[in-house]
């Protein structure tokens, strides 16, 4: 099932992003949108500390994870889906999906490194001014790319601010 799901999914991306350009915005970073994938990475807090160490205040960042498999008796505290939230449509069930999907972020950090269809859906679907990711994942969903390791956030957010102040965005 989960074949059949991603090969919709991965059909639906591809139609989208014949007409895609990734947005380019002059506007200083405020708000900030997380979105992880808590498979392979488990620091979303220390994430979070981190970007909030560039000045960016820790009530403007928003965190949504991504789970393969979201057991019952540990279901995380903060917003989160798994495959089970996404028809292969291309639509989210859960609210918290499409409300993130649809809030005009300054900044929406990929925080990623191996793509999978649902976490490319949403970077492709957010309407975030200034898109940021990992140079493993596909070039046309971001603004803003930095080649580094999912485990090492301190030396991708480094990599992200010192560009952003070069950009003027903070």
């Amino acid at each position: 099932m989960k074949f059949i799901k991603d090969f919709s999914l991965k059909k639906n991306i591809k139609n989208t992003l014949t007409n895609y350009k990734a947005p380019v915005s002059g506007k200083a970073v405020v708000t900030v949108g997380v979105l992880l994938d808590e498979t392979y990475f488990a620091g979303r807090e220390d994430l979070i500390k981190e970007i909030a160490s560039y000045g960016i205040n820790a009530r403007n960042i928003e965190t949504l994870s991504f789970f393969e498999r979201v057991k019952k008796k540990e279901l995380p505290q903060c917003c989160h889906f798994s495959y089970a939230d996404v028809t292969s449509g291309g639509e989210f069930a859960k609210e918290d999906v499409t409300a993130f999907i649809n809030k005009s972020f300054d900044l929406l950090i990929s925080y990623y490194d191996v793509q999978k269809p649902p976490l490319a859906l949403i970077t492709l679907k957010s309407k975030a001014a200034f898109k940021a990711g990992f140079s493993t994942t596909d070039s046309r969903f971001h603004t803003f790319m930095v080649a580094s390791q999912v485990e090492k956030y301190k030396e991708f957010t480094a990599e992200l601010f010192k560009y952003l102040k070069i950009l003027n965005k903070l």
